[in-house]
C-alpha cells in the first residue's frame, strides 16, 4: 500500500514534535518547581515549620547546601558541574536519540526539570530550597527532587522491563506478529 504524502510528513515531523514536547514538559517542571520554591522562601522561611498532618506530615524549610541527606556539604561548585554535564547529556539523548519510548522520554523530561530546578537555586541562593517533611522520612525534599527520582525510578523499570541487554526496547519475537492471525484461524476452524 503506498502511503500518501501527508502520513511521511507526519512520521517525519513526529520525533521533532516529541522532542519539542519533551522540552516544553520540562520548563513546566521547572517553572512549577521555582514558584513553589519563591512562595516557600516567602511564606515559610519566616515560620520554619507548619504542620499539616500532626504526627506524619508537614513543611519545613531547609537551605541544603550538601546533595541529597546533606551529604558533601558546600561543594556547590562540583554539583553545579555535575548537574550541568547531566542535563546537557539527557538533553542531547532527547534530541538525537531515536529509540525513545513514552517511558524513557517521560524519565529524561522528569530528570531534566528536577536537575535545572535544583541547578538554579544552587545558582541563586547557593544552596537548595527544600519543603516537603514526612516524619517518618527525616530528609526534607523539594518537588525538584521529586522529579529526579520518580524519572530515576521509571528509568530503572524501563531498564529492568522493557529493554533488551543493550538498552534498547525489547522487540516481539520473530513470528508474534502472526500469533493474533493464528488464534482467528484456530478458531474458526473450532480448534
Amino acid at each position: 500500500m503506498i502511503r500518501p504524502f501527508f502520513l511521511k510528513e507526519r512520521e517525519f515531523l513526529l520525533p521533532y514534535i516529541a522532542v519539542f514536547l519533551s522540552f516544553v514538559a520540562a520548563a513546566a517542571g521547572i517553572a512549577v518547581d521555582q514558584v513553589l520554591k519563591a512562595a516557600v522562601v516567602e511564606q515559610l522561611k519566616p515560620l520554619g515549620r507548619i504542620e499539616l498532618i500532626p504526627g506524619f506530615f508537614q513543611l519545613t524549610y531547609v537551605e541544603n547546601r550538601g546533595a541529597a541527606f546533606g551529604i558533601l556539604t558546600n561543594y556547590q561548585w562540583l554539583f553545579i558541574a555535575v548537574t550541568a554535564v547531566v542535563c546537557l547529556l539527557i538533553a542531547a539523548a532527547l534530541i538525537f536519540y531515536r529509540g525513545h519510548t513514552a517511558l524513557t522520554r517521560t524519565a529524561l523530561t522528569l530528570i531534566l526539570a528536577g536537575g535545572i530546578g535544583n541547578m538554579i537555586d544552587r545558582l541563586h541562593y547557593q544552596y537548595v530550597v527544600d519543603y516537603i517533611h514526612f516524619q517518618f522520612f527525616p530528609p526534607v525534599f523539594n518537588f525538584a527532587d521529586i522529579c529526579v527520582t520518580v524519572g530515576c525510578a521509571l528509568l530503572v523499570i524501563y531498564l529492568l522491563f522493557f529493554a533488551d541487554d543493550r538498552g534498547r526496547p525489547k522487540q516481539p519475537g520473530r513470528y508474534a506478529k502472526y500469533a493474533h492471525y493464528n488464534q482467528n484461524r484456530n478458531h474458526r476452524m473450532g480448534g
